[in-house]
C-alpha cells in the first residue's frame, strides 16, 4: 500500500462529504419550501437558478469522489507505469488549479482550498 496515495484518496472522500452537507445546512436548508430540491431563492434567485446551483453544487462533490475512486485505484498498480504517473499528475494539477481556485475566488474565506491543496501535495509526494 502506498500510504500517502491512501490518505490522499480518503481525504478527498471526506473533503467530497463535508462540502456537500454544509452546503445543505449552511446554504439550501434556508431554499427548502418542502421537497429535496430547494426552490427559493427569492429575492435575488429565480426557482431555475437556486435549482440549477443545488445541482452545480452536489455535482461538485461527485466529482470530487471520481476522483477519489482514481486516486485509491492508484494504490494498486499496474503493468502500465506511464499510464499511473499520467493520472497521478493529470490529478495534482487539476487538485492543485482547483485549490488556487477557491482560494483566490473567496480570498481564502472558504476552507475547501486547504482540503484540495493537501490532496495534490500528498499525490505529489508520492
Amino acid at each position: 500500500m502506498q500510504t500517502y496515495i491512501f490518505i490522499a484518496g480518503i481525504l478527498a472522500i471526506i473533503v467530497g462529504a463535508i462540502h456537500s452537507v454544509l452546503g445543505e445546512i449552511l446554504i439550501f436548508r434556508q431554499m427548502r419550501v418542502g421537497g429535496i430540491i430547494p426552490t427559493n431563492g427569492a429575492p435575488l434567485l429565480k426557482e431555475r437558478h437556486v435549482r440549477i446551483l443545488w445541482a452545480s453544487w452536489h455535482v461538485v462533490t461527485v466529482s470530487g469522489w471520481a476522483f477519489a475512486a482514481v486516486i485509491l485505484r492508484l494504490d494498486f498498480p499496474t503493468d502500465n507505469g506511464s499510464f499511473q504517473t499520467f493520472v497521478k499528475h493529470t490529478i495534482t494539477a487539476s487538485m492543485l488549479a482547483s485549490a488556487l481556485l477557491v482560494l483566490f475566488g473567496t480570498k481564502g474565506r472558504h476552507p475547501g482550498w486547504l482540503g484540495l491543496a493537501a490532496v495534490a501535495v500528498l499525490i505529489w509526494l508520492n
